[in-house]
């Protein structure tokens, strides 16, 4: 009542004057009026590209100088319907809203698709895609999982995989999962990333067969269990084909590692490979970081605990899980045209510290494949030669060990400098780490690694990390790191931090979102769910029903 007293003009002063020091309001997305973007670059898979090395080397506005607590942090919240496990994508100066804008795409647990400008927060659209007359799955609709007391997830369980986008079409896809308590079904979605309309052919329901005799086939033929198969993974485009790869609840079974490849065009299915045809398990994790893929058209991609080989032969391509594998197409199916597997495949997979909970990357412009397992290990693999399977020792490029209380579930990330190559990787209970590639050698050289002092995750969940820089340019590499500040993730809702170091040293921390709070603070954190960086933004993913959203202020 007293505002409306005042003179207009003091009004706007006096709101003015107490935007700066006032917390945003959760839920609600400021609308201001930015200067034009002057980049439009795009974010179309997880991690970026294919090689899943999570490295944004076009990122202009930010900088070693200007991302800090003075000049850097919260600017607008993006509000959605539940929580995010699949990475926000962007796509660079499309044609919405009258005009060319970033677009930042989001999707929730409960099937939900959004579509907002990346520069301001405008929703420009947001659709269901739960099947009609059903609801999205939840953690207690698992009632074999972890007998019965299935929290990885904490309520639905829609779409969770990284959606990958075809910029060419305008065109993205993804998974949803739909349920109506007794019978449950995946689709395969390819929808208008200007209005979110199915394009023909979708959805596609998702279903699959494989011959073989192993765990759960009838008659000799496996048959895809749409409840028991997790598709945890991002997606990958290549070639043509959209390529979706599933998991489990829990290791609750029968279940098996798929790999679905489906027509970018028609969404018809061209591409059917089990991991384990004439065994069990083999699902592919890898917290939840999407397979790479190289310019040949061979991709990428390490399966979890399971069968090894066929009975008296661990070196068949049958059966392979606990198992890094190149795979490349021929005809309906997938051949493993090199694999490596730990000579102690059987220890670890009987004490479940197996092969494969780490995000796999190549690395760029090499030949070679950075893998982890649970075991502490790093895995630096040949790609066109991975080194097999010997029973007494492990034939790979290098094993560097990061030690026994780091299980590895964590995606890890890769730069290069004008001075400098490094690969980092910050997991659970251990410090994060910076660690030099030598090109001379095409090996790690872990006796030279830089070592940051900040407080790390703890429990069963590492960090996911993404880098950002204008190139090679002096001060303009950035190393972001997300992660739950306290407590363990695996099992629970944790808060979440977000931090930012210096590229180059590690050592050198820039800004975290603790800093200023509660103006920075975040929420939940998102498990596996990278950071974004894109057009001089910083989309930060949360289980608290938002994307928060950070840049220049």
């Amino acid at each position: 009542m007293v505002l409306r007293k005042l003179p207009l003009s003091l009004v706007f002063l006096l709101l003015a004057a107490c935007s700066d020091n006032t917390p945003p309001v959760i839920g609600t997305t400021p609308k201001p009026t930015p200067t034009p973007n002057s980049q439009t670059v795009s974010v179309l898979t997880q991690h970026n590209d294919n090689n899943r090395a999570g490295w944004n080397a076009n990122e202009t506005a930010l900088t070693t100088s200007n991302v800090n607590v003075k000049q850097f942090g919260y600017v607008f919240t993006l509000p959605v319907d539940d929580q995010v496990y699949a990475q926000p994508l962007v796509v660079g100066h499309v044609s919405i809203g009258g005009g060319f804008h970033n677009v930042v795409y989001v999707a929730t647990v409960n099937n939900t698709l959004y579509a907002f400008d990346g520069d301001d927060g405008t929703l420009y659209w947001q659709k269901s895609f739960t099947a009609p007359g059903m609801r999205s799955p939840r953690n207690t609709d698992m009632t074999g999982a972890c007998g019965g007391m299935y929290q990885d997830f904490s309520g639905n369980i829609g779409i969770v995989g990284t959606p990958v986008i075809d910029s060419a079409r305008g065109t993205m896809y993804f998974v949803s999962r739909s349920t109506t308590g007794s019978t449950f079904v995946q689709h395969m979605h390819a929808v208008n990333i200007v209005d979110g309309s199915d394009i023909a052919g979708s959805p596609m329901a998702i279903t699959a067969a494989a011959s073989g005799n192993g765990d759960g086939s009838v008659k000799g033929v496996i048959t895809f269990d749409a409840l028991r198969q997790n598709q945890r993974q991002g997606l990958t485009l290549l070639g043509g084909v959209v390529y979706v790869t599933f998991a489990s609840h829990c290791d609750w079974g029968p279940y098996h590692g798929w790999v679905l490849g489906y027509d970018a065009a028609t969404l018809q299915q061209r591409i059917v490979y089990n991991a384990t045809p004439d065994g069990y398990a083999g699902g592919m994790w890898e917290s939840g970081a999407g397979m790479a893929a190289d310019a040949q058209g061979n991709l990428y991609v390490v399966a979890g605990n399971g069968t090894v080989g066929i009975p008296g032969d661990p070196t068949s391509p049958r059966n392979r899980g606990e198992s890094a594998l190149k795979l490349t197409p021929s005809g309906s199916a997938l051949r493993v045209a090199s694999y490596f597997t730990p000579y102690n495949y059987q220890s670890l997979n009987d004490d479940d510290i197996d092969y494969g909970g780490m995000g796999a990357f190549l690395i760029p412009n090499s030949g070679y494949y950075l893998t982890g397992g649970k075991d502490g290990n790093l895995y630096l693999l040949n790609k066109d030669d991975m080194g097999g399977y010997q029973p007494s020792s492990n034939q790979v490029q290098q094993v560097v060990s990061i030690g026994g209380a780091a299980n590895m579930h964590c995606q890890p990330a890769y730069y290069r400098s004008n001075s400098k190559e490094l690969v980092y990787v910050w997991s659970e209970n251990s410090p994060l780490r910076a660690i030099p590639f030598d090109r001379a050698s095409n090996m790690l050289t872990p006796q030279d690694q830089m070592v940051s002092g900040a407080a790390g995750p703890t429990g069963q969940h590492g960090a996911i990390l993404s880098v950002s820089s204008n190139g090679a340019q002096n001060g303009t590499g950035i190393l972001w790191a997300s992660y739950a500040s306290s407590g363990d993730a695996e099992h629970a809702i944790r808060p979440g931090i977000l931090r930012a170091f210096d590229a180059n040293d590690v050592s050198k921390e820039l800004w975290n979102n603790q800093q200023n709070a509660p103006r920075d603070a975040a929420g939940s954190y998102a498990k596996f769910a990278a950071p974004v960086i894109a057009n001089g933004r910083v989309y930060l993913p949360t289980f608290s029903n938002r994307v928060v959203v950070y840049g220049l202020l």
